[in-house]
């Protein structure tokens, strides 16, 4: 098993998919204790179905840069979806379900209506559930990953406090002198790139085990926000790489996996937390 492990990490696309896996797998957690604690943990779900839409307009449109498409209909619907998850008429879930279902429906649309692909139902597959595109990772793909991850946790380390306060209550923040609205676009904006980087590793239906299962499972053990916070940090880093090595070793699906670990770390953090509470 060791051998055969150590023979796949000579192949660079390996080696960018662990590299890309665990990046993806920081900023995802980061986000995810925010989202869950806001009660908006659902929207990794709803971006990645708007990403899947815009990815299909880029591929009907023949663009080379997908990106330059994807990203900029992603953010867009970030703050969207934060706007309007506070507005009285329209509550989040709501909101959420709207956008989602939409843009998962119209990219499926022009996908069967304009597509010049002779195997449809495989690129569908391989969007939704990432099963051949961590083969296609490149060295650029990997840089990229790597200055938006560092971006994300600058951000996220410098307005530690204000992003605190926002999260808990957005209410006595404003009332303190905060720039609410500032900060929730900020936060929009990040969450919409980190899930166009995570499709790549789970595709586009899973990627909100990489941002919920982390952070709810480390509520189950800690308390504070900054406990939870590293928790939940240092377990999706530890899912990722395990869910990538398991996936080697199996040959079984990469983002399945990956989730799949994260579904047994819940558990085991619940049944660790019972025991400590007793």
């Amino acid at each position: 098993m060791f051998d055969t492990l150590i023979h796949y990490l000579e192949y660079p696309f390996v080696r960018y998919a662990l590299i890309v896996g665990v990046l993806i797998a920081l900023c995802s957690s980061l986000l995810g204790v925010m989202l869950v604690l806001k009660r908006f943990s659902f929207i990794g779900d709803g971006l990645s179905h708007v990403a899947f839409g815009a990815m299909a307009i880029a591929a009907v449109l023949n663009f080379t840069d997908q990106m330059l498409i994807v990203m900029p209909i992603t953010v867009v619907s970030a703050v969207l979806l934060l706007r309007t998850g506070q507005n009285a008429k329209i509550k989040g879930d709501a909101a959420i379900a709207m956008i989602s279902v939409g843009a998962l429906a119209f990219g499926y649309l022009m996908m069967n209506i304009f597509s010049t692909s002779s195997n449809l139902s495989g690129d569908v597959c391989s969007t939704l559930f990432g099963s051949t595109s961590m083969l296609t990772l490149t060295l650029r793909d990997v840089i990229v990953c790597a200055v938006i991850s560092v971006l994300v946790v600058a951000v996220f380390l410098l307005c530690y406090n204000k992003i605190f306060a926002v999260t808990f209550d957005e209410g006595f923040a404003s009332a303190v002198g905060t720039k609410v609205k500032r900060y929730n676009l900020l936060l929009a904006v990040i969450i919409a790139v980190v899930i166009v980087m995570a499709m790549k590793l789970v595709g586009s239906l899973m990627i909100s085990a990489l941002v919920i299962f982390p952070a709810i499972s480390s509520m189950r053990i800690f308390k504070s926000f900054r406990s939870v916070t590293i928790f939940s940090v240092v377990l999706s880093v530890v899912c990722a790489v395990a869910g990538m090595l398991i996936s080697i070793l199996a040959s079984t699906p990469v983002g399945s996996t990956i989730v799949a670990v994260n579904v047994a770390a819940f558990f085991l953090c619940w049944g660790v937390g019972l025991a400590v509470r007793r």
